[in-house]
């Protein structure tokens, strides 16, 4: 049973438990899935200022912060129990264009160079991590929504706003790691 565990699922059994989510949230619950929204809860329960975004029953949204910290531990225990001991497998064209870019570690999830405590003093980590964190947590705000949110609970219940922003974060990604991503990697 261990070793199902530790080997990647494929789309077809990965996609449709993802997808049940949304029905068994509405249908327990009336509850909404997403993630961004626990920002927000967590600075209305710890920051209760006068701030009127802030002011409103967040202990209502309570269940989130559990769905939340679920998805925290099994992270850890997917990371540190359930090890794939298989190195991560990378098309041989996207490890040659990473060393060019000066990534060589191809048998991390992501590369070191890039995703670590020191890249975060240098320009490239600079822009990638604070920069990039920056401009996630704004365009989500923005957007009124993450791409959990929006692509996942928007979509299947039909909602335009939903459709159209879903549109936007896939040309976003598009946009960023064929023009934008290449230069950074570069500096």
């Amino acid at each position: 049973m261990i070793q199902v565990l530790q080997h990647p699922w494929p789309w077809y059994v990965a996609g449709p438990i993802i997808g049940l989510i949304v029905p068994a949230l509405l249908l327990l619950g009336n509850k909404h899935f997403g993630i961004s929204a626990n920002l927000r809860h967590a600075c209305a329960a710890c920051f209760p200022a006068g701030i009127q975004f802030f002011q409103y029953d967040w202990k209502k949204e309570i269940w989130n912060f559990f769905f939340v910290a679920g998805i925290i531990a099994g992270a850890f225990i997917a990371g540190t129990l359930l090890v794939n001991p298989d190195p991560v497998l990378v098309n041989p064209s996207l490890v040659k264009e990473l060393a060019g870019y000066g990534m060589t570690d191809h048998a991390a999830l992501v590369p070191h160079e890039l995703f670590s405590l020191t890249s975060l003093f240098t320009l490239r980590g600079a822009i990638m991590l604070i920069g990039g964190g920056f401009l996630v947590g704004f365009g989500t705000r923005y957007a009124g929504g993450c791409t959990s949110g929006h692509s996942i609970m928007g979509l299947s219940d039909l909602q335009w706003p939903s459709l159209v922003a879903t549109v936007m974060f896939m040309a976003g990604g598009f946009l960023m790691a064929n023009l934008i991503l290449p230069y950074i990697l570069h500096l």
